[in-house]
């Protein structure tokens, strides 16, 4: 059976920084992605990137690729389409599935960057819509929402911001929320709430998504009113993310959103697995560079140990 020093789950930008520091570090390391690249969420990020220190990006992809091509340099080792199958934190190993082959992969320290996904509405209709590709970024896709007919789902940044970029170009916007409350910065309200394009719906939650080749109607239920269909083209679900536990969270301890609880050197309940970036209780504000930072302060501990 293959076993390494360090096995890290997930090559986002926290899972990358972890293993460029092993690899400088002299620690035996391998990462395991499930996809076929490297980069995690810098895919899903279309405006410009000022704010990493000594690199500047146009977008997700172009820091994709500046940190990818660093990682390679540094000859750091990885297995792509690779998915974890389970963890055994008693025997220290994971099982993985290439293709339609499975394998064990035994580890001394086991760092998790799975990172987070879009939370889902779970009604109707939702992954229907998602697997016929209908999943639209407000900046990315401003074209091909003009002149349609746009419902937002959530409270916060990316629901009003979206909202915001959209008002000017679609034929409609709703921005749709299930309470009176809102998470969003105040600049980005008071910018939807003033204009004319935004139509916002509060005490309003979707029950289910309706289209059989593309989204044509929502229903509503509301708090103030009876249910309702609402005609529209696309649907935006801006709920925030959820970190990706499920293979750990029966194992180390969680919050009860389900991020993995950890200490000042990013260990966990097992003090041979650690959690880096969206995954785990992580500063206030996070970001790639914290992340990248994270993943360095993992990498700094374990050497130490190992070198004992």
């Amino acid at each position: 059976m293959q076993h390494v020093d360090v096995l890290i789950i997930g090559g986002g930008p926290a899972g990358i920084s972890a293993a460029v520091w092993c690899k400088r570090l002299g620690v035996e390391c391998l990462l395991l992605e499930e996809q076929a690249q490297l980069g995690g969420q810098l895919f899903t990020i279309y405006n410009e990137i000022i704010d990493y220190p000594g690199i500047q990006a146009e977008n997700g992809i172009e820091m994709q690729r500046k940190m990818v091509q660093h990682f390679i340099d540094m000859d750091c080792l990885y297995e792509a389409n690779t998915k974890v199958i389970s963890i055994d934190e008693h025997s220290k190993t994971v099982k993985v599935k290439q293709q339609e082959a499975e394998k064990e992969i035994g580890y001394t320290y086991l760092i998790l960057a799975t990172g987070s996904s879009q939370r889902k509405l779970g009604v109707p209709g939702e992954q229907q819509m998602i697997d016929r590709g209908e999943v639209y970024s407000a900046s990315a896709d401003g074209e091909r929402l003009t002149g349609k007919r746009v419902a937002l789902i959530g409270g916060g940044d990316r629901a009003f911001e979206g909202a915001h970029l959209l008002a000017s170009k679609a034929k409609e916007v709703y921005l749709i929320h299930r309470s009176t409350h809102f998470k969003a910065r105040e600049q980005y309200v008071e910018k939807v709430l003033s204009d004319p394009g935004v139509k916002v719906m509060t005490d309003t939650e979707v029950t289910a998504i309706h289209g059989k080749h593309r989204v044509t109607s929502i229903d509503l239920k509301s708090k103030n009113s009876d249910c309702g269909n609402l005609l529209v083209d696309a649907v935006l679900i801006r709920l925030g993310v959820a970190p990706n536990v499920e293979l750990i969270k029966e194992k180390v301890t969680t919050t009860q959103s389900g991020l993995i609880v950890i200490n000042e050197v990013h260990q966990s309940s097992n003090p041979s697995i650690y959690a880096i970036g969206d995954a785990c209780t992580t500063p206030l504000f996070s970001s790639i560079s914290s992340s990248a930072g994270q993943g360095a302060i993992v990498a700094k501990h374990v050497s130490s140990l190992l070198n004992d």
